[in-house]
């Protein structure tokens, strides 16, 4: 969209936009944009609020008051966060009482099983339609690998294409599980579950730290998760070994 941006600001249209994650905004440089502190796939915060998704479009059109950008404005209004606790009823009841000597590769295989019949319930639900399938590999086989990684305190450095689309894929099946009970689910809430709850959400965390650690890879963390979605989680009840940052 930056890109684009630029290239009608060539032809003479003015352009402007909604920023969800500041630093790839920060790192892309649009001619202008709002970032606005609201969960992924909620640029314009709280749904059905006609008055609140008004004011964040003024704020983004407002923008075009600048003649000559990149201009980043924060939108300084956040999002009243709904009731998690009446907002999902999460399906599954995770296992919390993990210990070190549990490999990430059998603790993932655990949930996964777990998590298997309520997706499969949720994608009859919506007809077979499922967003799964971005990368080339199984759910299967993505948590193996991904399970690997953690056990042997390794960064994907050499293959982070494949890591990116395994991990849209392992939070997109873990998402429509999650949500296969009928019911209105908030982003929030979801968010919440994934990081706080599951053991993904924990290895997910910890791929995140060590990036934001690495030299010249701290841009990769924020492939991973947003900052909201970091600064939500708790850090799970898995502990982790310690790392030393080896690249596979």
């Amino acid at each position: 969209m930056s890109a684009l941006g630029y290239y009608l600001e060539r032809a003479g249209i003015m352009t402007t936009g909604i920023s969800l994650v500041r630093e790839n905004t920060q790192a892309m440089q649009p001619p202008r944009a709002l970032w606005v502190p609201f969960p992924l796939g909620r640029p314009l915060g709280i749904p059905n609020d006609i008055a609140f998704q008004h004011r964040v479009i003024r704020a983004a059109l407002a923008l075009l008051d600048y003649d000559e950008g990149p201009v980043l404005v924060d939108y300084p209004e956040e999002a009243q966060a709904p009731n998690i606790e009446t907002n999902l009823a999460c399906p599954v009841s995770f296992n919390t009482t993990t210990t070190q000597e549990q490999s990430w590769h059998n603790v993932l295989g655990e949930e996964l099983a777990q998590l298997r019949p309520w997706y499969e319930l949720s994608k009859r639900r919506r007809k077979g339609r499922t967003l799964v399938g971005i990368s080339e590999d199984s759910i299967e086989d993505i948590l193996a690998k991904l399970g690997q990684l953690l056990d042997a305190n390794a960064l994907p450095t050499k293959n982070l294409k494949w890591f990116k689309l395994a991990i849209e894929d392992a939070k997109v099946f873990y998402i429509e599980a999650l949500t296969a009970q009928p019911g209105d689910y908030s982003a929030e809430a979801i968010e919440q579950t994934l990081w706080h709850k599951t053991a993904l959400g924990t290895g997910l965390q910890i791929f995140y730290e060590h990036f934001a650690a690495t030299p010249n890879l701290a841009i990769v963390a924020r492939l991973i998760a947003s900052r909201r979605a970091i600064g939500a989680a708790t850090g799970g009840a898995i502990t982790a070994r310690p790392t030393d940052n080896k690249e596979t």
